[in-house]
């Protein structure tokens, strides 16, 4: 009887063995899995598609026509403010221009860098035409540049204030527009500072032209 018992049990034991061994398996299978489907849903790191739209920023159509549309305005204004060191009478022009450059020409950097980003057209210099602004947005026309650029003394300051106003007023309304519809928060940041500092000097220049 042991004789016969012993291939029995051999063949038992390996199947047994074998057995476990695809259990085994079968179990290592599952936890791979798991691991993986865990990895899918709850990975720390998204995919690189998944961040794509975060790394580029949040950004939509009011933030692009901003700064589409204040690049040009800028420009306009820098090329205003400088007239004014040859050209003004009073100090006080002369240091209001100086500020209205020194404030937007950064922004002009910016505002393109933002485009560039975001693989849109920065607008090109000299593009800064009264109509690429739709109702208007305070641009000076060609003979209003004109007649500034010959302007000089008192003049040439109360021009320069009053078209400035209607120029800053342009930039007001553009940029409650962003603060209102724009989702770029860097831009509506700017947006921000722009009111703040437009309106400003704005109500500066009504006092210098005895306004107020």
């Amino acid at each position: 009887m042991s004789k016969n018992r012993s291939p029995i049990r051999r063949t038992t034991a390996v199947a047994a063995a074998a057995a476990a061994t695809f259990v085994l398996a079968a179990c290592g299978g599952a936890d791979e899995g798991a691991t993986a489907g865990h990895g899918g849903h709850a990975a720390p790191s998204p995919s690189p598609t998944a961040t794509a739209p975060a790394a580029r920023g949040q950004h939509n159509a009011a933030d692009v026509a901003f700064a589409q549309g204040m690049i040009p305005h800028h420009r306009q204004a820098v090329d205003m403010a400088d007239l004014a060191p040859t050209r003004a009478g009073s100090a006080e022009v002369k240091h209001l221009a100086e500020a209205i450059k020194k404030a937007q020409d950064p922004e002009i950097r910016t505002l393109s860098g933002w485009l560039t980003a975001w693989g849109e057209q920065v607008p090109a210099p000299g593009a800064g035409d009264h109509s690429a602004h739709g109702a208007g947005g305070g641009m000076m026309t060609a003979e209003e540049m004109d007649r500034l650029g010959k302007a000089t003394g008192k003049a040439f300051d109360t021009a320069f204030m009053e078209l400035m106003i209607k120029h800053h007023e342009g930039a007001v309304a553009m940029a409650e527009t962003e603060r209102a519809d724009g989702a770029y928060p860097e831009a509506k940041a700017m947006a921000e500072a722009i009111i703040r500092s437009q309106s400003a000097e704005i109500a500066t220049m009504n006092g210098l032209l005895g306004k107020n």
